[in-house]
């Protein structure tokens, strides 16, 4: 079974940084895409950022140029680094990782953007 655990959320001003990381445990790390999503209330869970297994990522339009996501796969872990926030990232960031039969979450970590 393979477990997510995300961190590196929290409260941060427009314009500041925060960089989260996403630690999988078991042997499958390597072998897929993993990727950041996230969902603001009342709205719909929505891609952030993705990188295949070969390296190739690919951004959603928001965040494109202010985040960068990348992959350590000797660590089993992805990150994603956040810079130039908005109040309109502020979300519930999850962690992906999409195999050939499904899909595995993490629990989430809060981004809250505010002055």
């Amino acid at each position: 079974q393979v477990q997510l655990v995300e961190s590196g959320g929290g409260l941060v001003q427009p314009g500041g940084s925060l960089r989260l990381s996403c630690t999988a445990s078991g042997s499958i790390f390597s072998t897929y895409a993993t990727g950041w999503y996230r969902q603001a209330p009342g709205k719909q869970r929505e891609l952030v950022a993705r990188i295949s297994s070969t390296g190739l990522i690919n951004y959603a339009d928001s965040v494109k140029g202010r985040f960068t996501i990348s992959r350590d796969n000797a660590k089993n872990t992805v990150y994603l680094r956040m810079n130039s926030l908005k109040p309109e990232d502020t979300a519930q960031y999850y962690c992906n990782i999409q195999t050939s039969i499904r899909a595995y979450w993490g629990q989430g970590t809060q981004v809250t953007v505010s002055s």
